[in-house]
């Protein structure tokens, strides 16, 4: 009985096993390192710690504060009021500036450069582009060709208001449908995507009447477009005689527009970010494309 009572022993590594046994396989008892231990304990009494200090445990209305009172939304705010208090100055020098008058003096453009440029890309940049090159549908904001017109007080008033809102002053420009709403057929629009595509130098599309297009072009797009399909800012109809292209300038792209129309959008920014960061924006895009 007193050899049966012995644990066995491995006979490779001369440690005791434990006598559990899987398919001829047994279990070493080997205990963990004391020094891997001591840390482990050491971890629960830190987490102890760490939960009378800091906010940890939620409760039925909030959670516990911990006794320092201390959190990352807090560090982060002062952080932000800090900043804020920083610029004061200089924000307030702009609130107070007329926006064509930024330009003269070199101390306040450069903050206001700084200003737009960061509001810009936390802001404009997910449509826009971080540099402001656009994307199919999302205007190019540095080739100086402008929906709606390129002066500085009409950029402002775009950024501030938005496209196609239910803000009272936003931009509204709508294309009309014309084959969705069976304003013309088929045909006539083929012909007068062809004769589009002519006004800035492309080739028209075979099997289509460049000169029955024009027609067309003249009873339904002028009022808009202008004859010479130049555009208008008023109206927010683009240029058609230059070679930017919302969405593109290929015969499908322009047939797919004339048939089910277009329409943008754009946020009225004024509401979110207040009126001294979007004439800073307005600057900063105005730099970006030259303004007309």
């Amino acid at each position: 009985m007193a050899e049966q009572s012995k644990p066995h022993v491995d006979e490779y590594t001369g440690v005791d096993t434990t006598g559990h046994v899987w398919d001829g396989i047994r279990e070493l008892n080997k205990p963990l390192p004391r020094w891997w231990l001591w840390i482990f304990y050491a971890t629960i009494v830190w987490s102890i710690g760490y939960w009378v200090v800091y906010p940890s445990w939620p409760l039925i209305t909030g959670h516990l504060n911990g006794v320092l009172g201390w959190n990352s939304r807090t560090a982060v705010l002062e952080d932000l009021k800090g900043l804020q208090d920083l610029r004061a100055p200089m924000v307030n020098r702009l609130a107070d500036a007329e926006i064509a008058g930024v330009a003269d003096d070199a101390e306040l453009l450069d903050f206001t450069m700084a200003f737009g440029r960061a509001a810009f890309g936390d802001n404009c940049a997910p449509c826009h582009g971080a540099g402001g090159g656009g994307a199919v549908g999302y205007p190019n904001l540095i080739d100086d060709d402008w929906i709606w017109g390129g002066q500085i007080d009409e950029i402002r008033h775009t950024i501030a208001y938005g496209v196609g809102n239910d803000h009272p002053d936003s931009r509204l420009g709508i294309m009309q449908a014309f084959g969705r709403d069976e304003i013309l057929d088929g045909e006539q629009i083929a012909d007068v995507a062809s004769y589009v595509r002519t006004l800035s130098g492309l080739e028209p599309a075979p099997d289509t009447d460049v000169e029955a297009g024009a027609v067309v072009f003249a009873e339904n797009c002028v009022d808009c477009h202008g004859e010479e399909g130049l555009g208008d800012h008023e109206l927010g109809a683009p240029n058609l005689a230059d070679a930017i292209w919302l969405f593109g300038s290929d015969h499908a792209t322009i047939t797919e527009t004339i048939q089910n129309g277009r329409q943008g959008n754009m946020p009225a920014w004024e509401e979110r970010l207040g009126a001294t960061t979007v004439t800073a924006l307005a600057v900063y895009v105005h730099s970006l494309g030259g303004g007309e």
